[in-house]
C-alpha cells in the first residue's frame, strides 16, 4: 500500500485572505477597485499597478461576467491542460504545503473538534 505523502496538511484549509499567499486581491481590495474607478480618477492600468496585479484582474474585478465568459471560453479550448507545466506545479505545491505546515504549526490554523477546519484568527 501506498503511503501517502502528503498527508493531513492538504484536508487543511486556509480561510484567512491575509494568510492564503494564493490570494492576490482581498475582498477589501475589491471594494477599492470599484470605488476608485468609479471615481473616474484612476484607470485600470493604474489600478493594476497599485494593487500589484494585471490590467486584466482588474477588469475582472470590474466586470465579473467577462471572468465568467472567459472560463467559459477557456472551457471550451481544453482548460487549463494547454498551459500545465508539472515541473513547476509540483514545487509550488510542494511551497505551499510548507507554507500550510509553517501555519498550522504556529497554531493560526487547524482543526475545529468536529473535524471540520477552521481559520483560529476567525473562530
Amino acid at each position: 500500500m501506498k503511503r501517502d505523502r502528503r498527508g493531513k496538511i492538504d484536508k487543511v484549509t486556509i480561510n484567512n485572505e491575509n494568510l492564503d499567499k494564493r490570494v492576490k486581491l482581498t475582498a477589501q481590495d475589491k471594494a477599492d477597485i470599484v470605488r476608485l474607478y468609479a471615481s473616474k480618477e484612476w484607470s485600470q492600468r493604474k489600478l493594476a499597478q497599485r494593487f500589484g496585479v494585471s490590467r486584466r484582474s482588474i477588469q475582472f474585478v470590474l466586470d465579473p461576467k467577462k471572468l465568467e465568459e472567459n472560463k467559459k471560453r477557456r472551457a471550451e479550448r481544453g482548460g487549463s491542460k494547454v498551459y500545465y507545466n508539472t515541473e513547476y506545479n509540483k514545487a509550488s505545491m510542494q511551497k505551499h504545503r510548507a507554507y500550510k505546515k509553517q501555519l498550522f504549526d504556529q497554531g493560526l490554523i487547524g482543526n475545529n473538534k468536529d473535524g471540520t477546519v477552521q481559520n483560529k484568527n476567525n473562530s
